[in-house]
């Protein structure tokens, strides 16, 4: 695999960049004011191979306590670097650049106010204005980080961009793609260049295509930095993988990205071993290891058509077709079919797919296939799900919660429904969820509708009756099949 050629940024003792490893990330889901707590995980993310950790700082007190926090951790001789993730409250993020080695800032809140949804207005003068002042503040931030050996992070959502870039640009590809060259320019002015960016979506289709028009925007200003891949909002369990494997594979196969997140909606250490098997098997994938053959839908249950009406089809259709030794073990297969027929789908190639594998059953290669389609848009068969991976701002239980909700709604084929820990997430990162299930505050949780919070702050206990109720109300309700 022949990576991009980037510019290698220090973030402590780590160098990022295509002359390096791919380093493996994670974040914490420990309040960030527990020092035992946080000290704990990170530690046990260390152990499970994580590069770099990333924990919450949504105010000045849990950024100062970053600093407490990489003390305990550099006694105990664990030198992995922290991040401090910053929302909403730059304030925040100057704190931190004084206590951890790296700041994520999000474009779409770090100098334009919280997102309101509203479409504003501007004529190009008072658009300039806007530019300079973005400018001016944060010439500022990189002057401290440059001062204390403190990289960045750039990283921009699909779904919490600012309502200045939204009224311009829209919720798009090209909107995301500026709002982090925004900033990139004032580094690429100030000269400064240990910057990592991250453009990310819950949409496997959007984060893979603003991620190549990001790098194709770079390449034509002459900008090197290096990526940070992630689908964010994945979920949990085999969808969730499949998700990632398709976005950070497709990408990572074609030279792309230095280092990655599987967000999982699980415990944080579950997702360090998915990126290594992710990273190792795309560096040791045979060159040809996917084939386009004319097969029978009718002769093999197992191959599955991309319209559903072609299955069970007597016409051969042209099926993208991969196929795995015995040896490799059923988790395996979810990882490397999902890269390997990831890119192939994304570009529209093939009419169904077939997936061979002996450590798995012909039911469980179907549903494999399923959700690979279903991760590239390509067919939809079952609900979707759009959940964060919990972190110290979450208000209640994510896996439990989320686990129960789709106890309740997993038969609403083709629902999008977005269960996220706090209002950070939700509404705005969930954009392509239809209904959504947000913590609120703690043991309250608010319901909405699309962007539009329909029910606020209700007890959590009343939160899926509720859910079930407001898409019933909506005409999105089906019964299951009994």
């Amino acid at each position: 695999m022949l990576r991009r050629m980037t510019w290698p940024v220090r973030v402590g003792s780590l160098l990022i960049g295509s002359d390096y490893p791919i380093r493996l990330q994670s974040m914490t889901n420990t309040s960030t004011l527990d020092t035992d707590a946080s000290v704990a995980q990170v530690s046990q993310l260390h152990d499970a191979g994580a590069d770099i950790v990333r924990l919450t700082a949504q105010g000045v007190a849990h950024a100062r306590n970053l600093g407490v926090i990489r003390r305990d951790l550099r006694r105990r001789g664990i030198e992995t670097p922290l991040v401090a993730d910053i929302h909403f409250n730059p304030a925040a993020a100057f704190a931190a650049a004084e206590e951890v080695e790296k700041v994520r800032i999000n474009p779409g809140n770090f100098v334009d106010p919280g997102r309101t949804f509203k479409k504003l207005e501007y004529t190009d003068d008072e658009y300039a204005a806007e530019l300079q002042r973005l400018r001016d503040k944060f010439a500022h931030f990189l002057a401290i980080c440059r001062n204390k050996a403190v990289a960045i992070r750039i990283g921009v959502n699909h779904g919490s961009l600012s309502d200045r870039i939204m009224s311009r640009y829209g919720d798009t590809p090209k909107g995301m793609v500026e709002s982090a060259m925004e900033f990139l320019r004032v580094c690429v002015d100030e000269e400064f260049r240990d910057v990592v960016i991250s453009i990310k979506a819950s949409n496997v289709v959007v984060m893979t295509q603003t991620v190549r028009l990001l790098v194709q925007t770079m390449d034509s200003e002459d900008m090197h930095f290096p990526l940070h891949l992630g689908v964010t909002e994945a979920g949990d369990g085999e969808d969730a993988r499949v998700k990632s494997a398709v976005g950070i594979g497709s990408l990572l196969a074609d030279g792309i990205g230095d280092t990655i997140r599987v967000s999982l909606s699980e415990d944080p250490v579950n997702e360090i071993p998915v990126a290594r098997a992710l990273v190792e098997y795309v560096a040791e994938r045979a060159p040809q290891v996917l084939r386009c053959e004319d097969l029978t839908p009718a002769g093999d249950p197992a191959i599955v058509a991309v319209n559903p009406h072609d299955d069970g089809s007597a016409a051969p259709l042209a099926t993208l077709h991969v196929s795995y030794p015995d040896t490799m073990p059923a988790d395996r297969v979810v990882i490397a079919a999902s890269v390997d027929l990831g890119g192939a789908l994304l570009r529209g190639e093939g009419r169904a797919i077939l997936i061979t594998a002996p450590s798995m059953t012909p039911q469980q290669r179907r549903d494999l296939a399923l959700s690979i389609l279903q991760a590239t848009r390509r067919r939809i068969s079952k609900t979707e799900y759009i959940a964060c991976p919990s972190c110290g701002r979450t208000l209640f239980d994510l896996p439990d919660v989320l686990k129960k909700v789709k106890q309740a709604t997993a038969h609403l084929t083709g629902l999008k429904i977005g269960v996220m820990g706090c209002i950070v997430n939700g509404p705005g990162e969930m954009a392509d969820a239809d209904y959504g299930y947000v913590g609120g505050a703690v043991g309250k949780v608010s319901l909405y509708k699309g962007k539009q919070c329909l029910v606020q702050n209700i007890p959590a206990d009343q939160a899926i009756p509720r859910l079930i109720d407001i898409i019933k109300e909506h005409g999105d309700w089906s019964d299951p099949l009994s």
